[in-house]
């Protein structure tokens, strides 16, 4: 039985998310911020929606955190994303100081992981590989339907 305070449930409610975006026409990533094993915010990518190369669902649920919070730190807060975030979003996370990443599939052409960890703030943990299978699955059928 699934835990309610598992990574895998939160990854799912990143999925949900992800999903949102893909019912949008977006490239179908979402994320959650968890503080206290509550969600205090969601978010999906939406880019084609606000004609903003920068909303991207990390910094959505970056800024909805923010405003949770009443404060620009994440200290204590963990980020669920269905994909590995990129370099810009790896940049506003560290400024975030956030706790813990974890991410679901990894992305080889734009991950930060291309250019290493040291991206991120040096105190932030990371995780990956949560439900892997569900998060590039839903990745690789967008895809192809563009294709």
């Amino acid at each position: 039985m699934l835990s309610v305070n598992s990574d895998e449930h939160f990854m799912r409610q990143a999925l949900r998310q992800a999903q949102l975006a893909a019912d949008l026409g977006e490239i179908p990533v979402g994320a959650v911020i968890v503080a206290d094993q509550q969600i205090i915010a969601r978010g999906h990518n939406q880019t084609e929606q606000l004609t903003d190369v920068t909303a991207h669902a990390e910094i959505i649920a970056l800024t909805a955190a923010a405003n949770f919070l009443g404060g620009k730190y994440l200290k204590g807060c963990t980020l669920y994303v269905t994909l590995e975030p990129c370099v810009m979003c790896a940049g506003a996370l560290a400024w975030a100081q956030l706790d813990r990443l974890v991410y679901g599939a990894g992305d080889d052409k734009r991950g930060f992981m291309r250019f290493g960890r040291e991206l991120l703030h040096p105190k932030t943990k990371v995780e990956f590989g949560v439900l892997h299978e569900e998060c590039s699955g839903l990745l690789t059928e967008f895809f192809q339907t563009k294709r």
